[in-house]
């Protein structure tokens, strides 16, 4: 990316990182252990309350978590990592063959925005429904650029990249489900009140690389930033730099990477579909001068038809929605428009389809 930051990536001072780091204690370290000997489609509560009132104690009071004994083969985390790294290592001419536009958002890309300001980084997207069909209620959008589905954009090389990414996307679906699963009872759900809005889900993968930076203290690999989202599961390599708001005093500090750990954090549509009792976390990525590092989020999100608004059975006299409902296709469609360039008009938020607050 070249030896001088480009002004596009230079943060505001309010947002660069500082020199010293603080390395964050008690972040929640879930072992997920009582539910891997399940072979039901659901999890009986009787065996695993305890680790229920751990997953909500970590969401409600820090919006994100560690999970070990995941059941997650290494063998095949390792697999899509080391795919990455040699997609990555291909010259940009190969990589740009599978770039990605405005018509269809997957793909590599290289100029990505957070908060309208680039990130240190270059990106490859994928869908874990292959293909991704828009349905109906979007094909008549005002929005000329929406198409009738997306289809993953699969490089020749490295040979086996489209198969790593499958086996992995795979396992870790399975992961995020079985979480979302914990999430509803920790809310007082019945256990599968999630599942219908990821029939026709449009999760994604994204494998991240952030080359060495000769000025991490004025750029970041991914500005400050909630996921839109559902629920994301994380795997970092060992170089870290992800870093998170700490909700009790909004400092930021640094997650360190755990091996063959995943970092959860609840994203926007649960904060809405819970009336806030879980935030979405917010969070960035920082680079160093030295090391690249390599990351690989699965975003668990649902179909683009789903009008996301409080649960019923969690609302009363003393609970009133706090949220309009929204459209998530809709939503999703407007914030990956502010990915590509920069603008000076604000990012969609969730804090826009709140109600306001003397009409609660």
């Amino acid at each position: 990316m070249g030896d001088v930051v480009d002004f596009a990536f230079v943060q505001a001072p309010e947002h660069r990182p500082k020199s010293s780091v603080i390395v964050a204690e008690g972040i929640p370290l879930v072992d997920l252990s009582p539910i891997n000997y399940q072979i039901e489609d659901s999890i009986p509560v009787s065996c695993i309350q305890g680790l229920v009132k751990e997953i909500g104690s970590a969401c409600k009071e820090w919006g994100f978590f560690q999970v070990i004994n995941h059941k997650v083969p290494l063998d095949k985390r390792q697999r899509i990592e080391e795919a990455a790294r040699k997609f990555f290592a291909l010259d940009l001419e190969e990589k740009l063959k599978v770039r990605r536009d405005a018509v269809n958002v997957l793909g590599y890309f290289e100029a990505e925005h957070t908060k309208n300001v680039r990130d240190w980084k270059e990106i490859y997207d994928f869908n874990v429904q292959e293909p991704t069909f828009i349905p109906p209620l979007l094909q008549h959008d005002d929005d000329q650029s929406v198409q009738f589905q997306w289809d993953n954009r699969w490089p020749h090389n490295p040979p086996d990249f489209k198969e790593a990414c499958k086996e992995y996307a795979q396992e870790v679906e399975k992961l995020a489900y079985k979480l979302m699963e914990l999430v509803a009872l920790s809310l007082g759900l019945e256990a599968n009140r999630f599942r219908s809005y990821f029939t026709h889900n449009t999760s994604n993968i994204r494998l991240n690389h952030y080359p060495p930076c000769p000025y991490p203290l004025l750029a970041l690999g991914l500005g400050h930033h909630k996921d839109t989202g559902v629920l994301t599961v994380l795997a970092q390599d060992e170089v870290g730099g992800l870093e998170v708001r700490r909700k009790s005093d909004g400092e930021w500090i640094r997650v360190k990477p755990i091996f063959n750990s995943f970092i959860i954090n609840v994203g926007d549509m649960i904060q809405i579909w819970s009336n806030d009792a879980y935030e979405s976390v917010e969070h960035r990525v920082v680079v160093n001068s030295e090391k690249d590092r390599f990351s690989i989020p699965f975003f668990l999100k649902p179909a683009l038809y789903t009008d996301v608004m409080p649960f019923e059975e969690l609302l009363g006299d003393e609970n009133p929605p706090k949220y309009r409902s929204l459209n998530w296709g809709k939503f999703r469609t407007a914030r990956m428009r502010s990915n590509f360039a920069k603008s000076n008009v604000e990012n969609l938020q969730i804090y826009h389809f709140k109600f306001p607050s003397d009409s609660i």
